[in-house]
């Protein structure tokens, strides 16, 4: 028989949000060993419900939406886009330049297809959403990772990014709210982004998924409403505001001046066709959910779920000796610090894995979303408080006997 071997490119793709830890999760659940999972980001297992309007429009819609719709999705989805897009304060955009996709993670992986050749180069934060990476480094391309500044809130730092630029950037990504840190740029780090974006000639891509779960009054700026002259490739989906994750159901915008870039827009279209058009059903409750959003808003004030979660794990993670974190805006994510020389860590994925095997906890290792030092973890707040509540007691009772073996 054929032997059939990983392709090159693979090796060079790090995945690990998906990697040894969570095998060893799933061996154990198949053990029937009961999982505590705080490493992943789809409400649905945790008992959030999408509203019920959107079940009843994709209801009455599935015997209109078997066929296949254009290759860049339902016009009226497209239309809808628009016009959020308008609210967000984005003018240059029409049905033409908005592609649906069955997630945003099949339109990174598109963009990132149709724009880079081989050594071509775009900036990607770190800590970063890791399919960022391996997508652009599948399409050939190199991710430079950028420093995201701990000490000053998660934000990008801005020199860090100018140092990495080089004749063969072509982009950079922005990630706002962020996964994992649940930052929130603030419209000065945006302006800052943007003009370097239009000194350098790069395209921006933003991925903006959590624009709708932003905490504490606050307000989310898109970045393509401050860069009209520029081309900025927009991201944007229902999968985490609506809490519908399996539906897939995302979009892609090309926002602002789209005149220098004929061939890469050529590129999107072949691409967009190749895939014939994203989930049908997905795409006919766009329209109606991008005009709700008081369920989701009741869940980010004061007394509602997701705030309520998150104002507790952020003050018993900080409790815990040896650990600190900064408090998240949006999105339902922290990333703690450990206390590495306290606890003698050397790797974090073995931090993770030791933790799962002897409490029944997974968590996600710094080192999956690209940072470099083996000093943080990632915490989905999503689950209830009461499971919360014994996630920190038992982190809390772990760290007082834990030193790491190498």
């Amino acid at each position: 028989m054929r032997k059939f071997e990983k392709s090159a490119k693979l090796d060079h793709v790090c995945y690990d949000i998906r990697g040894p830890v969570m095998d060893e999760a799933n061996r154990m659940i198949d053990q029937g060993i009961e999982i505590l999972k705080l490493n992943i980001g789809n409400p649905a297992p945790f008992g959030f419900c999408a509203p019920e309007e959107l079940l009843r429009i994709m209801n009455d819609n599935l015997s209109a939406t078997e066929g296949y719709s254009d290759s860049k999705g339902l016009l009226s989805a497209r239309k809808a886009i628009v016009e959020y897009n308008k609210k967000k304060g984005i003018e240059q955009v029409t049905a033409d330049d908005v592609y649906t996709g069955n997630g945003v993670s099949e339109l990174i992986t598109l963009s990132m297809q149709g724009l880079l050749n081989q050594g071509d180069e775009i900036l990607v934060p770190t800590p970063d959403y890791p399919l960022w990476t391996a997508s652009v480094t599948l399409a050939g391309g190199t991710a430079v990772h950028y420093i995201c500044d701990e000490q000053a809130q998660w934000y990008p730092d801005i020199q860090d990014m100018k140092g990495k630029i080089t004749e063969r950037t072509k982009g950079i990504v922005v990630i706002n709210p962020n996964n994992p840190t649940g930052a929130l740029y603030p419209r000065e780090i945006l302006e800052e982004i943007v003009e370097m974006a239009r000194q350098y000639g790069l395209i921006i891509f933003a991925d903006e998924i959590y624009d709708r779960l932003v905490l504490d009054g606050l307000e989310h700026v898109s970045i393509a409403s401050l860069a009209p002259d520029l081309l900025t490739v927009t991201f944007n989906g229902l999968s985490k505001s609506h809490l519908i994750a399996g539906y897939r159901c995302g979009w892609m915008s090309l926002c602002g001046d789209k005149s220098f870039a004929k061939g890469y827009v050529e590129g999107i279209n072949l691409l967009s066709s190749m895939r014939l058009c994203s989930n049908v059903p997905a795409q006919s409750v766009i329209p109606m959910a991008l005009e709700m959003g008081e369920e989701t808003k009741q869940l980010l004030v004061p007394g509602g779920r997701i705030y309520e979660q998150r104002e507790y794990i952020y003050r018993a993670l900080n409790e815990i000796p040896g650990i600190s974190v900064v408090k998240p805006k949006a999105a339902f994510y922290m990333f703690p610090k450990i206390d590495t020389e306290k606890f003698n860590i050397l790797d974090d994925e073995k931090f993770v894995l030791d933790f799962l095997k002897d409490k029944k906890i997974l968590l996600t290792h710094g080192g999956g979303f690209h940072w470099e030092r083996p000093d943080h973890f990632r915490v989905v707040y999503l689950p209830e408080l009461n499971q919360l509540k014994t996630a920190c007691e038992k982190l809390t009772d772990f760290l007082t006997y834990y030193k790491q073996k190498v």
